[in-house]
């Protein structure tokens, strides 16, 4: 029961990011499904970005963004 909260009010969020890992896990997906959704812009819950001169993407998902589409409040942690 412990892992169910009822929350009447918005949890506190630090602004950090939500590891692309743990956003898989949560939604039971792929990491690589979660990239290509920020990358295509299908998944809101936040942003992909390359950086000039690079071929790599770095991303972010905000822990608000992920909790209000999801449910699940992100504290910091990687389990």
């Amino acid at each position: 029961m412990d892992k169910e909260k009822l929350y009447l009010e918005v949890p506190k969020f630090t602004g950090e990011n939500v590891p692309v890992n743990v956003a898989a896990r949560v939604m039971k997906k792929d990491p690589q499904f979660i990239r290509q959704g920020l990358i295509l812009g299908f998944l809101t819950f936040g942003v992909a970005f390359k950086k000039e001169g690079s071929s790599q993407y770095d991303y972010y998902i905000s822990p608000m963004k992920f909790w209000q589409e999801t449910g699940y409040v992100y504290d910091g942690a990687e389990s």
